[in-house]
């Protein structure tokens, strides 16, 4: 009979492996298992949903995947492709779509030490049942903003060579058109081509922290880069010019500051400044947000002071050590990201929290406590953001080592619910106006 402790395994997903050649397979009876810190778990069948639409499959090289093996009750390397006996098999993740948060990231043992660091992409336990694929996460916003299936492809081009030819002489409106649309397929630049939602703003070119996951620079020997950074500093006509339009007609309108081409925004303060006062004297309508590090709150007070509605203060961990683990902030500590969060909600500002979700250290006990601190500041609003980064290499690099105390995800997002009845929950930056 097959125990308690475990669900019934014709009620689980099975394993997903690759071989050498990328071909994705399910394996004849290992289950699929999750990775919470450097702990390997067996998730519970209501910790899968259906893999969502405009989510990806990665294949993870040289990377041993890790399965339950139901009979034995123990998990299981697989190192060879059962099919094709002393072929290698390799792990396969899911990177989610927007708007879905990760509850167990794909658990795997290195084939070789000393490996490259794998792509900034976020990693969650995946694997089949009943003829789909499924993902451990559940849906943390129903904002579509990003749903790939209100991208129309042929829409965008056009539209994309419509505001080429109304801004021919904007920089910044270059930028987002050749390089966000065009090149990385951005879905924030592609709503502002579509003249919707949330339009970002990029406008730093430099920054003040050496983040392990940093999208737009990084080390000869760190990850590869997401995107390449923006070479150049925009003036404030030129964002005004482009993002007025957008606040006075988008539906839900936004722009956002500060995003993953460029550096942190608040070394532009002043340049911020007077393209928010241009905005401002263009109309009152929609939201000015900032997605920043929070590392210099005078700055954010320059800021609200010249119409600044709110702000996303980014955050990996809400323990100083694995803060600054992660940030290598240069100027600037965790006290003073506090000191901007007081700052902010003392003016009559809106906070949210970019919390980069880590199972195994996001919802350890000790974290929750550092984070209950850090929301009684006066936080509005945590946008649960699936941290993008390799787990094991990450891990290491900021010396982790476990409590041994976790809530779950889940349970987590409950405490903070019961702690702080007024706080939301979502992924997207929240339109104010």
């Amino acid at each position: 009979m097959w125990p308690r402790l475990y669900p019934h395994p014709e009620n689980l997903p099975r394993l997903l492996f690759a071989d050498r050649d990328g071909r994705i397979y399910d394996h004849p009876y290992l289950l699929a298992m999750g990775l919470s810190g450097y702990d390997v778990v067996l998730p519970q069948e209501e910790d899968f949903i259906p893999l969502p639409i405009g989510s990806a499959l990665y294949v993870l090289p040289d990377r041993h995947p890790v399965g339950f093996d139901p009979e034995r009750e123990v998990p299981v390397v697989l190192r060879e492709n059962p099919f094709a006996p002393q072929e290698p098999a390799f792990a396969v993740a899911g990177y989610l779509a927007p708007a879905h948060t990760q509850l167990y990231l794909a658990p795997y043992v290195e084939a070789r030490p000393d490996l490259p660091p794998l792509p900034l992409f976020s990693y969650a336990s995946v694997g089949w049942h009943k003829g789909r694929f499924w993902a451990a996460a559940f849906r943390s916003d129903f904002d579509h903003r990003q749903e790939v299936r209100f991208f129309d492809e042929a829409r965008i081009a056009r539209a994309a060579q419509e505001m080429l030819k109304r801004f021919a002489e904007n920089r910044f409106v270059r930028h987002l058109v050749e390089n966000c649309v065009k090149r990385y397929r951005c879905p924030a630049a592609r709503n502002f081509v579509l003249k919707r939602f949330e339009a970002p703003a990029p406008c730093s070119p430099s920054c003040n922290a050496r983040c392990l996951g940093c999208l737009s620079a990084q080390p000869q020997d760190g990850p590869h880069i997401a995107q390449e950074r923006i070479a150049f500093v925009p003036k404030a006509e030129e964002i005004a010019e482009a993002l007025v339009p957008h606040l006075k007609g988008a539906k839900r309108a936004m722009v956002s500051f500060g995003q993953g081409c460029e550096g942190e925004p608040l070394l532009q303060a002043k340049l911020i400044e007077k393209a928010i006062k241009l905005l401002r004297a263009g109309t009152s309508r929609g939201t000015i947000n900032l997605n920043t590090n929070a590392s210099l709150p005078e700055e954010i007070g320059r800021l609200r002071r010249a119409g600044l509605d709110s702000i996303r203060v980014s955050l990996s961990s809400a323990r100083d050590f694995y803060y600054h683990a992660y940030f290598n902030p240069r100027g600037y500590n965790f006290s003073q990201v506090k000191e901007s969060i007081k700052q902010m909600k003392k003016m009559g500002g809106f906070v949210s929290l970019n919390l980069f979700v880590f199972p195994g250290l996001t919802d350890e006990q000790d974290e929750f406590e550092a984070l209950c601190e850090v929301v009684s500041l006066g936080v509005d609003f945590i946008q649960l953001r699936n941290h993008a980064i390799d787990p094991i290499w990450y891990l290491k690099k900021i010396g982790f080592k476990s409590t041994g105390k976790c809530l779950g995800i889940k349970n987590l997002v409950k405490k903070l619910s019961r702690a702080f009845p007024r706080l939301c929950f979502g992924y997207f930056n929240p339109p104010l106006r």
